[in-house]
């Protein structure tokens, strides 16, 4: 369900607005990218250079929709020089382009989230993975308050907090070590660029004559400081040209640094902004978006709206009591069921099961399995996403590209192999110096000048057995001759004991190695010219491991394929945030789960309204029809307790006359009645 073919009257307001700053309110399904494109075709009509126009949005998924659409309204020519990015490949952008102001080479490293936290568990000198995720988690979310390790110390309230402080003073040392930064640094640096440097300061300031940005509840405090450091010109005419767009009853991020603080500030610190709500919803039919609305009115307003529809009533909003989690998945398949039942173009993809917990997933994956209904759980990791995975795929990626730093600080550090972070962090030092790649500054002739005769041993040593490898990847062709390589390479690196002695349990070691044989099998297919796609195994011509490790780019996309398949959705509600479906089940919607809260957990204000945000998620994501399912009696841990409703569903005012006929039922007497019809129409025997 899109927005029409032309502007309604709040959207054309932002549209024209250019005199200022804006925040347009943008409701669950008003057409929010819809007004960011035209805006910038209007900005380009006003004569603003496509160049100094930013678009900045939260996934690389938006930002590609965003740019395709832009391209459709504005050309390619336009589009293309359009500044249309995420907040992190923006901050990627400043930091290659002025980060030498702040020591940074321009080819400096981006560590992912396994890299970090392997420096943390290096730093803290930890060999507790659990421990090392609640420092990594812990620092992460000081940097998105703009801490550093210094700020963080001072506000640390206990002992784990201060300890955590401490390891981040460790890894903040090793990071400029290593010419490194993480993806909160793509945020914090940028921000450090344009407040601390003068130079930076004013190139960026005058960079853009207009800023966009999407989702703007889901900015964290340092995202905040970024875009004033982008708008706040000293000029008054030229101050505070952005559009923010967003939705404070769907700020749901705050777990992980988003603050709705941001809303409020804008007013404050902004004070001619024009506030502009889009009130019409083009996705829901109006007895969802009661609902809605229904639910969302026990939040305190920053900005009041209210969301309408012309779709009509529609389908009530139903709501179903089960007595447990089994009976509950069987009525959610029952009821795709059903409604395929009434038409043959209701797709299994037009369904979406919506839960506030992964672990909720399983019963309904394991119904859906026996009833041979396809089905993706929507956010699940990849099995190229797995750190075993990304261990092997970072070797092959510097096997191809002996530039490629971040593949180097992964590869010389896993497994580790004496060569320490003193060591690498003088070698990041040096190759920044004179720079060029660690992996080439390892040869250099003044290298002396810099590293001990023993750590330069110890990373010759390493540097000879890439090269070795390359060259015996690069002639080995075949199945069985690519899968010796590369599993004398993984016992040469000693990988398997690595799992073992990195891992908290042999079960969870032993299967990480399983997943790195079928990597290895995989590869050496490849290798052998077999290639599996769907319809069947195909020949073709067979290669060197080098040339299948080339294609990594192609093998770390292949977890991505098949989003367009005909299967039910699983997903949080967290996932499924700006997506949609005609047809959405939310289910689990009891006390504890939704809103969740642990037994020893107090349950303060801001939580409970951020949980009421949640459900307001849920419920717009439906277009058509939606169910909520509550559970009589639900498992915790190993036990069974008394289910009770989540205040939720009452907040909802619904007037329900019981949950109505069951699905099962409801699909016998559909399928006796496509029968009887099927008999009436059959011909009569001759």
């Amino acid at each position: 369900m899109n927005a029409p073919a032309t502007l309604n009257a709040a959207q054309m307001e932002a549209v024209q607005y250019l005199h200022g700053p804006c925040l347009v309110l943008a409701g669950a399904g008003s057409g929010k990218t819809r007004v960011i494109t035209h805006k910038i075709a209007r900005l380009l009509q006003a004569g603003l250079p496509p160049k100094r126009i930013a678009a900045i949005t939260f996934t690389n998924k938006a930002a590609l929709e965003m740019r395709e659409r832009a391209k459709s309204l504005v050309g390619a020519r336009a589009a293309k020089d359009l500044a249309i990015s995420t907040f992190h490949s923006l901050g990627v952008r400043m930091l290659r382009e002025d980060g030498e102001q702040l020591g940074l080479k321009q080819n400096f490293s981006i560590l992912d989230a396994d890299d970090v936290l392997g420096v943390i568990r290096d730093a803290g000198s930890c060999t507790d993975n659990s421990l090392a995720r609640r420092w990594q988690w812990t620092i992460s979310l000081w940097k998105n308050q703009g801490f550093d390790s210094a700020r963080a110390m001072a506000a640390a309230q206990n002992d784990d907090e201060r300890v955590a402080a401490k390891v981040m003073a460790l890894y903040e040392e090793r990071l400029a070590a290593y010419q490194a930064v993480d993806f909160d640094d793509l945020i914090s640096l940028p921000l450090k660029l344009v407040t601390t440097c003068p130079a930076a300061q004013e190139k960026w300031l005058n960079q853009f004559g207009h800023v966009l940005v999407d989702e703007y509840q889901d900015t964290n405090a340092v995202q905040y400081e970024l875009l004033k450091g982008l708008v706040n010109h000293p000029d008054e005419s030229k101050r505070g040209m952005f559009t923010a767009v967003g939705d404070d009853d769907q700020s749901i991020y705050g777990w992980r640094g988003a603050t709705i603080e941001n809303l409020k500030k804008l007013p404050q610190e902004f004070p001619s902004l024009k506030v502009i709500p889009l009130e019409q919803n083009y996705r829901s039919t109006s007895a969802i978006l009661r609902a809605a609305n229904e639910v969302i009115a026990g939040n305190p307003k920053i900005f009041p709206k209210k969301l309408w529809s012309e779709h009509g009533d529609g389908e009530p909003v139903r709501v179903v009591e089960c007595d447990g989690e089994e009976h509950e998945a069987d009525r959610a398949v029952a009821r795709i069921q059903a409604v395929r039942a009434t038409d043959p173009r209701i797709k299994f993809s037009d369904f979406a099961i919506l839960y506030r917990a992964n672990h909720l997933a399983r019963a309904f994956e394991q119904k859906l399995r026996a009833a041979q209904v396809p089905y993706k759980v929507s956010g699940g990791q990849s099995f190229f996403d797995k750190a075993e995975i990304k261990d092997l795929c970072a070797w092959l990626r510097l096997l191809v590209n002996q530039d490629d730093d971040p593949a180097f600080l992964r590869a010389v550090t896993t497994p580790k192999r004496g060569i320490g972070h003193t060591t690498i962090g003088k070698l990041g030092e040096f190759s920044g110096k004179w720079k060029t790649s660690m992996f080439e500054a390892l040869f250099a002739e003044s290298l002396p000048s810099a590293l001990s005769a023993k750590a330069i041993g110890s990373l010759h040593e390493f540097g000879r057995y890439v090269n070795d490898l390359e060259y015996k990847a690069r002639t080995t062709t075949g199945a069985e001759d690519a899968k010796a390589l590369m599993l004398g390479w993984l016992k040469d690196i000693g990988y398997e004991q690595h799992l073992y002695d990195t891992e908290d349990s042999e079960k969870l070691a032993a299967s990480r190695w399983s997943n790195v044989l079928d990597f290895v099998d995989w590869v050496a297919k490849r290798c052998g010219g077999e290639i599996t796609q769907e319809g069947g195994t195909f020949e073709s011509e067979k290669k060197s491991v080098l040339d299948v490790a080339q294609t990594i780019s192609v093998i770390l996309s292949l977890a991505e394929r098949g989003d367009e398949q005909d299967q039910v959705v699983l997903s949080t509600l967290h996932a499924s945030k700006g997506l949609e479906w005609p047809h959405v089940i939310l289910v689990g919607v009891n006390e504890g789960l939704l809103p969740f809260k642990a037994d020893d957990e107090e349950m303060s204000v801001e939580r409970l309204e951020e949980e009421r945000r949640l459900m307001y998620v849920g419920i717009t994501r439906a277009q058509k029809t939606l169910v909520v399912s509550t559970l009589r009696r639900r498992k915790k841990g190993r036990d069974t307790v008394a289910g009770i409703p989540s205040r939720f569903i009452a907040e909802m005012k619904l007037n329900q006359a019981g949950s109505g006929e069951d699905p099962k039922d409801r699909l016998k007497r559909l399928r006796a009645e496509l029968a009887a019809k099927s008999a009436a129409a059959a011909p009569a025997a001759e």
